[in-house]
């Protein structure tokens, strides 16, 4: 009887739940950067040169001079039924000087910025976001607060 509960313990004792539950998973969305292409853009490069080498931009900046950022995200969760966490985030951006050549490039991190969230599209912003009735009962709903407090005979 006892050589069968030792041999039955350790048939059993190799049994984990780590074939039955997935470990992991690892997200990587956007751009990546490629050292050797982004080596073919230098500084003094044409904005046709950047597009031909490094392709298309995740988004573009017109402020004083043109600026194409190329970004990427890594994101993992430990199961599936878990969210996913930004565990990294690059940024590469491409400034032109006014006759459209590369005056810088730059690399931000994660550790240069906020999170952009970009599957919802969100950014946090300042402030408080305050529901209907918290807006009435401040006063911050303009005419509506007024209206409720003439309706109960508040002055």
């Amino acid at each position: 009887m006892a050589a069968a509960t030792v041999m039955i313990a350790a048939g059993l004792s190799g049994c984990t739940t780590a074939n039955v539950l997935p470990t992991g998973e690892v997200y990587h969305n956007g751009y990546i950067i490629d050292e050797k292409a982004l080596a073919l853009v230098p500084t003094g490069s044409s904005r046709e040169q950047v597009l031909l080498t490094l392709g298309t931009p995740s988004t573009t900046a017109t402020f004083d001079g043109e600026v194409f950022y190329y970004i990427s995200q890594t994101r993992k969760r430990p199961v599936a039924f878990m969210k996913p966490q930004l565990v990294d985030q690059q940024v590469l951006a491409i400034y032109f000087s006014k006759d459209g050549t590369v005056a810088q490039r730059a690399n931000y991190t994660l550790k240069d910025g906020k999170v952009f969230d970009m599957i919802s599209r969100t950014t946090p912003t300042g402030g408080k976001d305050l529901t209907f009735l918290q807006q009435i009962l401040s006063g911050g709903a303009g005419s509506a607060a007024n209206s409720v407090r003439n309706m109960l005979g508040f002055k």
